[in-house]
């Protein structure tokens, strides 16, 4: 029991303290306030991946082609990947969505106009964001789910050697009934 559980702190330390941290600021978004700094670019697609866009058809969802999306890295320093864009006849609109910021890029298919805007809202919107687990992809799910999993064991674990070891410290069962009750008060009469 004893390894199981500094084994699962061991793991969960890091993480621990990232989502202590964050779940303060995120309880306090009044206080801790960022002017978001918005980047408007321009550019136009050269005539050779203008008219490959052109050439293409499809309606509703699909990922750009990899020429265009390579083009759309290094111009506007936002990697595009193979995320779907919405393709209309006249237009292609690509959210570039990612932990604290949004963006977004719209290429007219006729003159090959291409517009951009990022918003950033600075590193504690990035990390609060990182805590929900919003824009941050499948591999950042997978880690929440499993250090979730990891902090279960820890605090499942700790239980158990709280009880082998309740004997000898009298406070133990009033302080976990204490950490009980604390909340449930709480939520019942103060929350609203």
């Amino acid at each position: 029991m004893i390894q199981w559980h500094w084994i699962s702190s061991a793991i969960c330390l890091v993480g621990m303290l990232l989502f202590t941290i964050t779940g303060i600021t995120l309880n306090h978004p009044t206080e801790i306030t960022v002017e978001p700094e918005v980047t408007t670019l321009s550019a136009e697609l050269p005539a050779k991946i203008l008219a490959s866009v052109s050439d293409i058809s499809p309606e509703g969802n699909a990922p750009l082609p990899a020429e265009l999306a390579r083009w759309l890295t290094t111009q506007f320093g936002r990697r595009v990947g193979s995320r779907p864009a919405e393709w209309t006849e006249d237009e292609i609109y690509l959210s570039l969505q990612g932990p604290g910021s949004d963006a977004w890029l719209a290429i007219d298919r006729v003159t090959g106009d291409v517009e951009f805007e990022q918003t950033n809202r600075g590193w504690v919107a990035y990390f609060n964001d990182l805590h929900k687990g919003r824009n941050t992809g499948v591999a950042w799910k997978w880690f929440i789910d499993i250090f979730a999993i990891a902090t279960l064991v820890f605090c499942i674990t700790g239980l158990f050697l709280l009880y082998f070891h309740a004997r000898h410290r009298r406070m133990t069962w009033p302080l976990v009934t204490l950490g009980l009750i604390i909340p449930l008060l709480l939520a019942m009469l103060l929350v609203h």
